[in-house]
């Protein structure tokens, strides 16, 4: 069963799966698994060769800056590679991109380019197709998954084209001016986008027709400049990569990696517990099970879905300085740690922040609402909230009873059970929180069902029909967060709380237009200070997810939201597995 989340926002790429495609058949259903030692595995070295099978949903296109397949984006990262890419924190380092200086008071990004990259067609990678893909981005229309990027990335400070807010110079083959029209905190950030070749795709002039036969959908043949590159795609079957013998920081080791496309995410599960291919995400929470399958290795990682509870602001009991201390109880009252340990099995981050646990933006007192039913009630007292008839439930200063609504979309088993236990910690402390969802699921529940009940929700955000909601967004690695709590955004529907604060309007602003990265840091330390003192929403943690491996796939693996196989080129397989699995028939 999927689950939908409220407004989701994506704005690294905007991705989604599709749902049509080949259906499997009988001689598909096993293939020849190995059993791994894993005691032994300190004992095997990197060795070339070997055929690497990793998973994609149906897809309608092989071109990246389309594409909205979020299996192909990941997957399309051993094809192509852009000017930069995300680092561990979430910074941004150089891909071919060698160096560059942030200038103008960050209008204008100068970067020199690698001299030493080949397209997969053997011609020299310049300027040229840089200034050629962002032209072909900006011309493409505004629902294509980069051009997204960029729009969402201006957040609520988008009063332009986009055409005019971002251009290209190019002073010599190696070297070009990326130009803002205004200063940019997040220039490096949108410059992740994959290059495409300028040759492959303009005959003499640049123009509108060169554009959009790089936008095309049909019989596109990738050429880009990674470690793998483009050999055959069998349409609805399987996509074909060869390791790049030019690859200017060296060969891969595997040699072959295999796109297996399968018609949805169960399908791509049991493929993997199959032996059909070798990777994976983990469909559920209790992935331990396989931690003692040889077979098996798996690698944890924090995922861009934050779990909050926003507040309804246009609510007296939330909008004044009593609010603010209201709030600060609740996030005191909750017990976070134990929702993640029952519920999530320990798969989850703490945070107090809507910024993803890795990021270099993170403040330090990124945790200071730990578990602390003194503090809350500490809090309550200061409110002048008193328990006059000794129910257990506190009266507001005017002796009236305080009963407060928490809303959610409880046909998801797992934000149910959250729910639960906030209900109970809050009346714990004598918040009387009672429940404005269903707390009994059908057994037969359909995804009808489902989608009725999601809707039913969001009109009642809409209408502001709730005083606490229990929600999640699907985050960015870029943490542009006007969408969420700048007051523009109030009509726009993404800004939900209705919360509105000049001091964090003009806030969002300079963590928009910081002159540098330094600034950037700086201005992002006052936005979290903000949002820590002003609790707009009670931040409860990002979920966690795993790559599971097949373990005849050994090196540097290190997954990571934004790129499931990082290092690939650092991938190996030991010469005593590379045997070809052979399909049972």
């Amino acid at each position: 069963m999927k689950y939908k989340r409220i407004l989701i926002i994506i704005l690294t790429v905007v991705m989604s799966l599709t749902a049509i495609g080949c259906q499997k058949t009988d001689e598909e259903n096993e293939a020849e698994t190995f059993d791994i030692d894993k005691e032994k595995l300190a004992e095997y070295k990197p060795e070339y060769g070997g055929q690497l099978i990793l998973p994609l949903t149906t897809l309608n296109t092989l071109n990246p800056l389309i594409s909205e397949n979020i299996s192909y984006h990941h997957f399309s990262k051993l094809i192509f590679e852009g000017l930069f890419e995300l680092d561990n924190d979430l910074s941004v380092k150089n891909q071919l991109a060698e160096d560059y200086t942030i200038k103008e008071n960050g209008k204008v990004i100068n970067i020199k380019l690698k001299d030493n990259v080949l397209w997969h067609d053997g011609e020299k990678f310049t300027a040229e197709d840089v200034a050629f893909t962002i032209n072909t981005i900006k011309y493409a229309g505004n629902d294509t998954a980069y051009k997204k990027m960029l729009n969402n990335a201006l957040g609520s400070f988008n009063t332009s084209d986009i055409r005019r807010i971002m251009d290209i110079q190019i002073l010599n083959d190696y070297n070009i001016n990326i130009v803002f029209d205004r200063n940019f905190s997040h220039g490096l950030e949108v410059l992740t986008f994959p290059i495409i070749p300028k040759h492959e795709f303009v005959s003499g002039v640049e123009n509108k027709n060169s554009y959009a036969k790089a936008l095309t959908e049909e019989d596109y043949a990738p050429i880009g400049t990674g470690p793998y590159k483009f050999e055959n795609y069998e349409k609805y079957k399987t996509v074909t990569l060869k390791s790049y013998d030019e690859y200017r920081d060296g060969k891969a080791y595997i040699d072959q990696v295999i796109g297996k496309v399968l018609e949805d995410e169960e399908l791509v599960f049991t493929a993997f517990e199959t032996g059909q291919i070798h990777v994976t995400t983990a469909l559920d929470i209790d992935w331990e099970k396989y931690d003692q399958n040889n077979r098996i290795r798996m690698y944890e990682f924090v995922s861009q879905n934050y779990e909050f509870l926003g507040f309804n602001f246009s609510k007296g009991i939330f909008n004044n300085e009593n609010g603010n201390m209201l709030r600060k109880a609740i996030a005191y009252g909750i017990d976070r740690q134990a929702i993640i340990q029952r519920v999530y099995l320990g798969h989850a981050t703490q945070n107090d922040l809507p910024i993803h646990p890795n990021s270099w933006l993170l403040s330090e007192d990124a945790n200071v609402y730990g578990y602390n039913p003194s503090k809350a009630k500490e809090e309550i007292v200061k409110l002048g909230w008193k328990d006059i008839d000794g129910d257990g439930y506190y009266e507001d200063e005017n002796g009236k009873k305080v009963t407060l609504r928490l809303t959610t979309n409880s046909y998801n088993p797992l934000r149910l059970k959250v729910a639960d236990m906030i209900v109970e910690d809050l009346n714990k402390i004598g918040i009387n929180v009672i429940k404005d969802y269903p707390d009994v699921v059908s057994d037969d529940l359909t995804e009808e069902m489902v989608e009725n009940q999601w809707n039913n929700i969001n009109n009642k955000i809409a209408r502001g029909d709730y005083d606490i909601a229990l929600l999640g967004w699907h985050l960015s690695a870029i943490p542009e967060l006007s969408f969420a709590f700048h007051s523009s955004q109030i009509k726009k529907g993404t800004n939900f709380i209705r919360y509105k604060n000049e001091i964090m309007d003009e806030t969002l602003l300079e963590t928009f237009s910081a002159s540098n990265r330094d600034e950037k840091l700086k201005t992002y330390e006052k936005l979290s200070s903000l949002i820590i003192e002003q609790l707009p929403y009670v931040s409860l943690f990002f979920k966690n997810n795993a790559l599971l491996v097949d373990g005849k796939v050994m090196g540097d693996i290190d997954p990571c939201f934004f790129n499931l196989y990082r290092n690939i080129e650092k991938w190996y397989i030991p010469k005593e597995f590379q045997q070809e699995a052979v399909d049972k028939k």
